[in-house]
């Protein structure tokens, strides 16, 4: 008698934890961001809360990114692929375009909108992952048989990675990399050709990090920060001090040392700095606690999604959970001198408005695609499978 109301009511269902997490992860990135700029935005601005202002309208934003996402059916997306791909590669050339694209520290990667600068490539991957999630559906079996089927979304990559190295942007170049091939790896590629680029891949990646000397000075710094601790690596020597001085439980909420001026980019890309300065181990440990039930969720709702049939969703699901993941594995990294400087955020916290906009709406996306499965996504299988046994 309840059937229709229960069947209802998980069409409608939220994945609570995942929503969840990704809410606690929002709040602490405004308070984060808040703590991190007040002295710089009064020195800039005379504003101590300009960039946290900013920050929270960005959210706000994104949280209705996060509800679009969800009403949109799975379906209309998949149909939107060929066009969402013409619009990535739009949004990563723009900015290369004279006038139009803003330089920003030696890199060409924005678009001034009045007082607001857009981030294209981070829209641009968001397409991507939607086109490959598409195609790896669409032609399924040549992916599977032929290298044909592997040439193709490669020679996407290598367009993508060629108009993002020359803004440059490598951060994003190997996210985006790793992530379209971890959904190539799931959409059944054969190992040989697999293993064959991703070796040609990595040595590439190599190579264009030796052949630019500013890259060779990151990885230079990476390796030794400490040798030249006043200039290639001032940024990390400056972090690791941060997280040192942060010890078990930190020095407090707003009392950070190094955001006075010492930690360059101290709400943007090494924000998780400040944090562990101000909380401490105990603060970084809830983080990636919190990252970690993110990619926990949503690679079970990928595989959910393929146990059920519902093969776009689960390539988009593992290919936005893979982006998420590895985004904030790389920048936790990176301020902790275990990887070489990438200019990467740290999704959900750092502040920038077209990065957290974006990362909302993969939240809202991995959300959709458990609502189509309905409340719980494994029950739905188990009760498919069990039905399918009982008619045998």
């Amino acid at each position: 008698m309840n059937a229709p109301h229960d069947a209802g009511r998980a069409q409608h269902a939220l994945d609570p934890w995942l929503f969840g997490a990704a809410g606690v992860l929002l709040l602490l990135g405004l308070v984060m961001v808040a703590s991190a700029s007040m002295t710089i935005a009064d020195k800039l601005h005379h504003d101590p809360f300009r960039f946290v202002e900013r920050q929270a309208v960005f959210a706000l934003v994104g949280v209705l990114a996060a509800i679009v996402a969800l009403q949109v059916p799975l379906k209309v997306w998949e149909r939107l692929a060929p066009v969402l791909l013409v619009v990535g590669f739009a949004l990563i050339a723009v900015v290369l375009v004279p006038g139009i694209g803003r330089e920003v520290n030696g890199s060409t990667r924005w678009i001034a909108l009045g007082p607001l600068r857009l981030q294209p490539s981070e829209m641009a991957r968001l397409c991507f992952v939607l086109w490959l999630a598409a195609y790896l559906v669409r032609h399924s079996a040549e992916v599977r048989g032929s290298f044909k089927g592997f040439a193709k979304p490669l020679g996407v990559l290598a367009g993508a990675a060629v108009l993002l190295l020359l803004e440059p942007d490598f951060g994003a170049t190997v996210v985006l990399a790793a992530t379209m091939f971890a959904m190539l790896f799931v959409g059944g590629v054969r190992l040989r050709d697999f293993g064959a680029v991703v070796v040609l891949a990595v040595a590439g990646f190599v190579a264009i990090a030796l052949l630019q000397p500013y890259r060779v000075a990151r990885l230079t710094a990476f390796m030794d920060p400490w040798a030249d601790p006043f200039d290639t690596g001032f940024q990390l020597t400056q972090s690791l001090i941060a997280i040192g001085s942060g010890q078990l439980t930190g020095v407090g909420l707003g009392q950070s040392v190094q955001k006075l001026f010492y930690l360059p980019e101290a709400h943007n890309d090494f924000v998780f700095a400040v944090l562990a300065e101000e909380l401490g181990f105990a603060g970084v440990l809830a983080v990636v606690l919190l990252f970690g039930v993110l990619v926990w969720r949503g690679l079970a709702i990928a595989r959910a999604a393929a146990h059920a049939g519902h093969a776009f969703g689960s390539y988009l699901a593992l290919g936005l959970t893979c982006w998420l993941g590895l985004q904030a594995f790389v920048n936790a990294g990176v301020t902790m001198g275990l990887l070489p400087t990438k200019g990467l955020t740290l999704p959900l916290l750092s502040a920038g408005g077209s990065s957290l906009i974006v990362a909302c709406t993969a939240i809202g996306l991995i959300g959709r695609v458990h609502r189509e499965l309905g409340q719980g996504g494994d029950a739905l299988w188990s009760r498919k499978r069990a039905t399918v046994e009982g008619a045998a």
